[in-house]
């Protein structure tokens, strides 16, 4: 190569659109006698394909003009399943199933109208997935040959995880009612098969009238009954037993994030108390093979979060990520426990370049939170700082290599990246702790944070930035709003008018308000005393937002409202409108752009012209 050109190149700065462009993701691994299948993410189209690998070969089975996604319950998941002699899908334009072969044959529509299903899991012909039609939820059948529907369980408000036992004859689901949220209360429910077609009336096995969240229940070959509930303080496997359900040896930590999306796999029963299973220790992911006397055998190697576990006979399948590679798909030999990696997994950067995550454990208020620090690459002492804000609330931020916060570190920004209380990841307890306070505590460990980071000297704590999308960007504005910490911040399709967003929003967060403020009506006052919007007034440093023209969670008028009382006070703020995009970017030059603009705006708060 040129020596000029090889300089060039070696000089060339990590631009958004790179980094936007290894965001590459993966999903739903799933084995079966003809391979494994996995579901790829790919930025530059945001489309969602299936990939097939066998023998030693990967190949893309889905056509151009279908994209494999679910919405239900705007999350979606679980969005394909294996059948008999090929695999079974979700379309994302139509919301549709779809049949379709292995030997490259146009997908056949199983189902029409307006319905929309998710989770789908294949048994006995059929296959089961939860149904969506507006604001109703059932658990159904589908005839994988013909597409003729049975119903299965109605009444609940809302479904997941149907499973089927291996001799057909047991049929267990997740269902939970509003208020409440798949993490906060749920109940496992089991229905016996009948003479003919129909099903026992369903009766609740766990989770009746208690404050635990079960989640992934699953059958092993002989027919136990197994899930992951929190009763304990943490997502830990337990098993069904004569009197109830027994915990399984396990870590004291979670065995499983927050249910956001349908299809979730972080665990795998393999018969008489054994079981593989990742979980989370200080943030980071481990993974290993529970054996029934209670050992442990460890799989971790050098990877920091596993996802979507699947296994046959000679290797552990699973999606992973490090400090220093991005997501990728794996097999790991179950006997000698070497690591093959069949996609994903390029790193953008040297290793060298990239910044690696540092364990934060910090104090706030009277209690403590977490996060992860990533120091600035460009070697200055005390470099500005950015507080990234994970949505959800209750979801989490992982120890991995993301390219989004490299780009940051790359241009002389550190980063706190948060899992403030209320995060998933370390315990019920510390989750809950959002409950009726969210607008105060997670605010409190954003603004504690930077005190904290500039104390031991890593920050310059007079150039500290705060960033967030979704439930991220409200705790972004209250921490604007409320505390003078930051110079500047970012809301990505942010709620700035939580009132607004309850009479909005749509049926699966639509009592999650409640949960973490209060009544609309009767906690009136701290609604009031809790909304940006109503106290735009107090933000006295510039603000950019972005926001998707389609997005159904936080409806574009609540940034529109937000910026204009911003501009309206003489606050230097803009917006950015994207007229393809729903809640959370999915396009690259979207992203790109976004990511880019951001940048320049904090540039032009710390260097005004």
């Amino acid at each position: 190569m040129n020596e000029t050109h090889a300089s060039s190149l070696k000089a060339e700065p990590f631009s958004a659109a790179r980094a936007v462009a290894a965001g590459i993701d993966f999903a739903e691994l799933q084995v079966g006698r003809h391979g494994l299948f996995w579901n790829e993410y790919r930025p530059e189209d945001a489309a969602c394909r299936i990939w097939h690998w066998h023998a030693g070969q990967a190949r893309c089975l889905t056509p151009s003009g279908f994209s494999v996604r679910s919405r239900v319950y705007e999350y979606g998941g679980g969005s394909f399943c294996l059948s008999d002699d090929g695999l079974v899908f979700v379309n994302e334009t139509d919301q549709q199933v779809y049949r379709q072969s292995l030997q490259g044959e146009t997908p056949q529509a199983l189902t029409q109208g307006v319905c929309r299903y998710g989770d789908l899991q294949f048994a006995a012909g059929q296959v089961l997935a939860v149904e969506e039609n507006l604001d109703q939820h059932r658990l159904v059948a589908i005839d994988s040959a013909s597409g003729q529907r049975q119903l299965l369980a109605e009444g609940a408000d809302f479904y997941a995880a149907p499973t089927l036992s291996p001799d057909g004859q047991r049929l267990a689901w997740i269902e939970w009612d509003r208020p409440h949220q798949p993490w906060t209360s749920t109940r496992l429910m089991v229905a016996e098969h009948q003479v003919g077609s129909d099903w026992s009336p369903p009766r609740c096995v766990a989770g009746d009238g208690a404050e635990e969240s079960l989640q992934q229940p699953r059958f092993d070959q002989s027919g136990g009954l197994y899930c992951l509930t929190d009763r304990a303080g943490f997502w830990q496997p337990w098993i069904e037993s004569a009197s109830g359900f027994s915990p399984l040896p396990s870590a004291a930590a979670d065995h499983a994030p927050a249910p956001w999306q349908l299809g979730g796999s972080s665990w795998l029963p393999l018969g008489e108390g054994a079981y593989l299973a990742s979980w989370t220790e200080a943030g980071f992911g481990r993974l290993g093979l529970r054996k029934g006397d209670g050992s442990l055998e460890d799989f971790t190697g050098g990877y920091s979060r596993f996802r979507n576990l699947a296994l046959d006979k000679q290797f552990v399948y699973c999606i992973v990520a490090s400090p220093v590679s991005p997501a990728a798909v794996v097999a790991i030999h179950r006997d000698t426990h070497e690591v093959q990696v069949l996609a994903g997994g390029i790193a953008p950067l040297p290793a060298e370049q990239i910044s690696r995550p540092q364990t934060l454990r910090y104090p706030s208020g009277k209690d403590e939170a977490h996060g992860f620090f990533y120091p600035a690459m460009n070697g200055v002492a005390k470099p500005p700082l950015v507080v990234f804000i994970h949505g959800g609330p209750t979801s989490a931020c992982y120890p991995m290599l993301d390219p989004r916060i490299q780009y940051w570190t790359q241009r002389g920004f550190a980063i706190a990246d948060l899992n403030y209380r209320g995060s998933s990841g370390y315990g019920r307890a510390y989750r809950q702790a959002l409950h009726l306070s969210w607008g105060e505590v997670d605010v409190e460990d954003a603004c504690a944070v930077v005190a904290y980071l500039a104390g031991q000297g890593l920050i310059d704590g007079e150039n500290a930035f705060i960033r967030g999308g979704s439930a991220g960007g409200y705790t972004t504005l209250c921490a604007l709003a409320f505390h003078q910490v930051f110079r500047a911040g970012a809301s990505l399709y942010g709620v700035s008018d939580p009132i607004a967003l309850a009479r909005t929003t749509h049926k699966f967060e639509g009592d999650y308000l409640d949960w973490l403020i209060g009544d609309p009506e009767q906690d009136a006052e701290r609604y009031n005393a809790r909304t940006p919007l109503l106290h735009a007034g107090n933000i006295r440093v510039p603000v950019i937002f972005f926001q998707g023209e389609l997005d159904a969670v936080v409806v574009p008028q609540q940034t529109r409202d937000m910026l204009k009382a911003l501009q309206d006070n003489g606050i230097p703020a803009q917006a950015h409108y994207y007229p393809d995009e729903r809640h959370g970017f999915r396009k690259a030059g979207n992203q790109a752009h976004a990511l880019e603009q951001e940048w320049l705006f904090y540039r032009g708060v710390m260097e005004p012209d």
